[in-house]
């Protein structure tokens, strides 16, 4: 028996793989949580902080825009800054010290047409166009009809820094004649950028955990696997002695346990099939001496004209082979692993039947079966049940002294029927009774071995035992069996 080069390849890549797996398995779904969290994190910190910095904004611009004169904006014209005229001068003032309070970046005051009228932070002169007032068409839109609003854009100034600008309508006399426009910074990104690189940090720390966590986990499983590859393997090369070490790890125990189990059941059955062989070899021999040794004579009796003496030769040849032929149909009825045939089976008729097919026997011998059995239906191959009871009342005969009694006698018990066979022959010496279940073990001269080995066997596929039940002055041999669920046992027949 010997394992292929490629499957123990297999088996070592398979558990080489397993690292990677469970790395795999703990990493891609953290890395994949942890990317989509964090830029959904991220995009909903920046759109809250925008939106806030959008409110602020255009609520400074709100106030501003509440203490200019629309009126008094609309006298202003382009060349009042370069001339300083006196309401000009006074916008100005405004819109610095509201700059200078409320630490915005810039503040400017545009007419309907988006010309500027005041600008403190920005310094174009009055009568010009701002253009960034293009990037926010949408928004000047909603301004001029009288609501505030803030640009849905940051952009960038000169310095390199990200900006936001809110408007607020200039109104006279109740009509929008103007917007004012505040500019200010978008501070919160460097905390966010900060807040960014932290949560990159911890992720980064978090996987190098996990990593470690599936690499241990991966060498946890992959010992005990490694040890079961290397037991399988060994099992697979011939080596049935070495048991299977249990591992503590339940499922991988299991596997344990059960591969444990089927080591042991191929090394009975390995031990039965070489014991099968010796035994066989060590019976066919006698035989075969015996019927080369006769049809020696009976060729020299058949020259000689000694008619007679052959015929007696030819006999003892004939016997030779019956015993021969014996001993291969009990070999290949052990050794044939039969499917049972279930079938609904009466208890008492089961043992009549076994006592009758030994009535001739018995009777040669001058021994009485007695046969006293509860009813009771077992779910059972009657043909080998029957061949098996056959083995124990033929055994029984055999031993017992000529004018002597054997019991075949069937009881309930609870769920089991016990079916016994009594003798009161010499019994079996204690030094022989823990061999008498091995194939080929007997004491008889022209015994096979196998009848009580088969009978436990026939025994043991029907859910049952066979054991050996020794008492002063009685043999017995007593078979288990499970009663079939439609069976009640009842009184004694027999």
């Amino acid at each position: 028996m010997s394992t292929p080069a490629p499957l123990t390849s297999r088996l070592k890549d398979a558990l080489g793989s397993l690292s990677a797996r469970l790395l795999a398995a703990f990493l891609l779904p953290t890395l994949l949580f942890l990317i989509l969290a964090g830029t959904a994190v991220y995009a909903l910190a920046r759109s809250i902080l925008e939106d806030e910095l959008g409110n602020s904004l255009s609520a400074i611009a709100a106030a501003t825009a509440s203490q200019v004169s629309g009126e008094r904006m609309l006298t202003i014209e382009p060349g009042d800054d370069v001339a300083g005229t006196r309401t000009w001068r006074n916008l100005v003032r405004l819109l610095t010290e509201v700059r200078d309070q409320g630490g915005v970046r810039r503040l400017y005051v545009v007419d309907t047409r988006g010309r500027v009228i005041a600008d403190v932070g920005g310094e174009l002169p009055v009568g010009a166009e701002v253009p960034e007032l293009a990037r926010d068409r949408l928004e000047l839109s909603r301004v001029f009809s009288g609501q505030r609003a803030a640009s849905q854009v940051l952009f960038q100034g000169s310095d390199g820094l990200l900006y936001k600008t809110g408007y607020a309508p200039v109104r006279n006399a109740g009509q929008v004649v103007g917007a004012v426009a505040v500019e200010g910074s978008a501070a919160f990104f460097g905390p966010l950028s900060h807040l960014s690189r932290g949560f990159a940090v911890a992720s980064t720390v978090a996987l190098g955990v996990l990593a470690l966590v599936a690499l241990l986990t991966a060498r946890g499983l992959a010992r005990p696997l490694r040890r079961l590859m290397d037991s399988a393997l060994r099992i697979g090369r011939g080596d049935l002695t070495t048991p299977v070490p249990p591992e503590p790890t339940r499922e991988i125990g299991v596997l344990a346990r059960e591969l444990e189990v089927m080591r042991e059941a191929l090394e009975s059955r390995d031990r039965q099939l070489k014991l099968m062989l010796a035994g066989v070899a060590h019976e066919v021999r006698n035989p075969i001496g015996g019927i080369s040794l006769f049809s020696g004579l009976l060729a020299e009796d058949l020259k000689a004209g000694a008619h007679a003496d052959a015929s007696e030769h030819v006999s003892r040849i004939q016997r030779e082979v019956e015993y021969l032929q014996r001993i291969v149909e009990d070999f290949l009825a052990f050794a044939r692993e039969q499917p049972l045939s279930r079938a609904p089976v009466a208890a008492p008729d089961l043992l009549q039947e076994a006592s009758g097919l030994l009535a001739a026997d018995a009777a040669a011998r001058e021994v009485t079966v007695e046969v006293e059995a509860d009813v009771a239906v077992l779910e059972a191959d009657g043909s080998l049940l029957t061949a098996a009871l056959v083995n124990l009342v033929k055994n029984a005969v055999q031993a017992s002294p000529r004018g002597g009694r054997v019991r075949l006698i069937g009881r309930g018990q609870g769920h089991g029927y016990a079916i016994r066979v009594e003798d009161h022959g010499p019994g079996v010496p204690e030094t022989e009774r823990e061999r008498i279940f091995e194939p080929f073990f007997t004491t008889r001269e022209k015994g096979t071995g196998l009848g009580l080995p088969l009978s436990r066997k026939i025994a043991r596929a029907h859910g049952g035992d066979l054991r050996l039940v020794q008492a002063p002055g009685v043999t017995t041999f007593e078979l288990t069996l499970p009663v079939g669920a439609s069976s009640s046992p009842g009184g004694p027949t027999g």
